[in-house]
């Protein structure tokens, strides 16, 4: 376990040219149209994902054959302007069952005028996870960037 009490952040920042509320709406509630399709822990080939809408519910993916992994717990759901959700993967990217081992994501909506969203995502309290965790910070970093906030900015101008 990492001796070290400093808490370990990435943060991840976009700008996406629609309103608030439909910049928040995106992301939780079609996560799985943008969300990295490499970035799934499930056994079963994925059919899709949901977020639960409310503080206790989930983040989760679901199998072709009906199976489910709860790989989050939703925090936070202050629609438009955040979510905060744990994450429950451990450095090996499996489900970590002790809360206390698992880190935490929010993410921020900030309208940027009428038409335009500032999106920040921060996953922190990496070093929860252990120092396993530490030496794949600039992975998780770039993943959260090129894998995470610019697939979704890029999904959600494709749709035109």
């Amino acid at each position: 376990m990492n001796t070290d009490t400093t808490s370990q952040t990435v943060t991840a920042t976009t700008t996406v040219e629609v309103p608030i509320d439909e910049a928040f709406r995106f992301f939780t509630e079609e996560i799985g149209s943008w969300w990295n399709p490499d970035h799934h822990i499930i056994e079963a080939p994925l059919s899709h994902m949901v977020f639960d809408p409310f503080v206790g519910g989930n983040v989760y993916d679901v199998g072709t054959d009906g199976s489910e992994c709860r790989w989050s717990r939703v925090l936070v759901y202050d629609r438009p302007h955040r979510v905060v959700f744990t994450w429950d993967i451990n450095a090996h990217w499996t489900l970590e069952p002790d809360p206390d081992k698992c880190s935490e994501v929010e993410v921020a909506f900030t309208a940027d005028g009428p038409t335009a969203t500032r999106v920040v995502l921060e996953h922190r309290h990496l070093e929860r996870h252990g120092d396993e965790m530490l030496p794949q910070l600039d992975g998780i970093r770039s993943g959260w960037q090129a894998g995470g906030l610019d697939l979704y900015a890029a999904a959600l101008q494709q749709r035109g």
